[in-house]
């Protein structure tokens, strides 16, 4: 990890009494190519950064909760400035759709420890775009959540603002995408190894590693490449769901809104029912769509959790089969066996492409995982196995590098880095024999995963220097929180409808079951039925009637 030298100014939206932001060496690799992106962290004087980023927008911290702590004020009390998007990409895709004078970015500090609020800092990073309806009819700021844990929420701004555009959400509330920390754009940014060694796939689990399971040198390295990359241990000891919900209360308030609005997904559920814990008094509104069970632990979720994916491989094995070229045969019933004698090989022998690239056996399994998040993408799961069956794997790597944020240059986002290194605060941690055993049961509930090798796993946490700070179950008993609404898909297959139910529960929320297969649904194109309660919840906070359900 480096950090920009001292006689280069600070991008726009960072507060003046920040620290210098830190600029992963991936990200450094990939704005050298980019002289667009370079430039705007050399901004040479703090008039030129004021012209480019307009007039400061104040916020004023309201305390409906109580007394904010004297050593948290100069927080609660910044100033962001909104200005150009320029520089904060991170991502080939970020950087062509952030080209929009309409969105606006911003950096908001918040203390790296907030126990120790008088120390090191970080900056998270934020899009904004602004509510596009007449402006008596806005209501305030919607801060969303995409999920991961290590997705953008700059990206998912975006996203939602194109798909929804006619939505009165986006009319009257200013969207407000967030990287949490250490993610993407937020500084210091998590970052574990270099693009070369993520091309090598060396950050893997052994779930999808193929039986090359790491060792206790390697689970060691790991977690010194990360500390040293990242920015320091202190780093890799704050980057947990629950910093993250602290953070947001100070970005509430700093934009001017008494209460929060919040819409969270998949990942997003657990920060949200964190939030709701620790701040419910301040909570105006809040849907949770795909839900993470918050009273089960990492060993059965994870196995609930895959087994959602083999039912998913199976419903996708099933329409495959309905035509004569399926490349897993007729027989839905043999899909996983025939799956394992294409795939198996490629754990010793991978498919060398054109370009030199590597179809190894950890990239099939991560391309095709992505494409069983949702029905829609099943065409391209058979596509790429066939290709497969034919030495290629265009579509596979396609598919891959999606879910791995590969850029065209090779270089890579930070979301699986911040995954792991989130997780590894949020998760129940497991000597070897643990992981072992939870990953033989893995494959026992998801045979389309088994290596069919000998399994000897190591947690990739196992020798992070700071305990867990979750804590399961979480968001339990929780007083004078408001009405909110949880989503659920019935055969979501990464959040099975199992956890949506419990999450409910645990809130006391309203829950919409929608009939389905996919991950999420709300926020998205796919169901007006849907859009239509999440808007008159958000808006008008109308709770929808017991039972409600949608189809997709």
């Amino acid at each position: 990890m480096s950090h920009i030298s001292s006689n280069h100014k600070r991008d726009c939206g960072l507060p003046t009494h920040a620290s210098e932001p830190t600029v992963p060496a991936k990200r450094r690799t990939m704005l050298a190519h980019k002289p667009h992106v370079r430039s705007s962290l050399m901004i040479g004087a703090v008039i030129l950064v004021l012209s480019a980023c307009g007039q400061p927008t104040f916020g004023y911290p309201s305390e409906p909760g109580g007394k904010i702590p004297a050593d948290l004020k100069r927080f609660y009390n910044q100033k962001l400035i909104f200005g150009s998007c320029e520089g904060y990409a991170t991502t080939d895709a970020d950087a062509k759709t952030f080209a929009n004078n309409t969105f606006k970015c911003a950096r908001l500090e918040v203390p790296l420890d907030y126990q120790n609020p008088r120390g090191r800092t970080a900056q998270i990073a934020l899009l904004r775009v602004p509510a596009q309806g007449k402006p008596s009819k806005r209501i305030g700021s919607l801060l969303l959540n995409p999920g991961g844990p290590g997705m953008s929420g700059m990206s998912y701004a975006v996203e939602v603002a194109e798909k929804l555009a006619d939505s009165p959400i986006t009319k009257q509330f200013d969207l407000i995408g967030f990287d949490p920390r250490g993610v993407a754009a937020s500084t210091p940014a998590l970052d574990c190894f270099t693009d070369a060694e993520r091309e090598a796939d060396l950050l893997v689990n052994s779930i999808n590693s193929g039986g090359k399971d790491y060792t206790d040198h390697e689970t060691r390295q790991l977690y010194q490449k990360c500390a040293e990359r990242s920015g320091g241990e202190d780093v890799l000891a704050h980057v947990g769901t629950r910093d993250v919900a602290r953070d947001m209360d100070v970005l509430r308030a700093v934009l001017g809104d008494d209460k929060l609005s919040f819409f969270g997904a998949s990942y997003g559920t657990r920060l949200g029912a964190i939030y709701a814990e620790t701040f419910p008094q301040n909570v105006r509104a809040m849907v949770l769509d795909a839900a993470v069970d918050p009273t089960t632990g990492t060993t059965e979720r994870r196995l609930v959790q895959f087994a959602g994916f083999q039912r998913a491989f199976d419903n996708m094995a099933a329409f495959c089969a309905k035509t004569p070229t399926c490349p897993l045969g007729t027989d839905p019933k043999q899909a996983t066996s025939a799956f394992q004698q294409i795939v198996r090989p490629l754990i010793d022998k991978p498919i060398i492409t054109a370009d030199g690239r590597k179809v190894t056996y950890t990239a099939v399994i991560d391309g095709v995982t992505t494409g069983l998040y949702g029905e829609t993408l099943w065409p391209a799961v058979i596509l790429a196995i066939t290709e497969l069956k034919s030495g290629s794997g265009k579509t596979l790597l396609f598919l891959r590098d999606i879910l791995s944020q590969r850029n065209a240059d090779g270089s890579y986002g930070n979301n699986y880095e911040s995954l792991v290194a989130i997780n590894c605060l949020d998760e129940e941690r497991h000597t070897p024999e643990q992981e072992s055993a939870m990953t033989r049961d893995i494959f026992k509930v998801a045979p389309f995963l088994d290596t069919g090798r000998p399994v000897n796993a190591r947690d990739l946490c196992e020798h992070w220097r700071v305990k867990p700070t979750l804590g399961y179950p979480y968001a339990q008993n929780i007083k004078g929180l408001p009405k909110t609404l949880v989503v659920s898909v019935t055969r979501d297959p990464a959040t099975p409808h199992e956890g949506g139910i419990s999450l409910a529960k645990t809130l006391g929320a309203s829950l919409l079951t929608v009939e389905g297969e996919q991950h999420g649904v709300a926020l998205t194109p796919d169901s007006a039925c849907v859009n239509d309660i999440v808007a008159d919840y958000l808006i008008g906070l109308k709770i929808p009637a017991d039972g409600a359900r949608c189809v997709l």
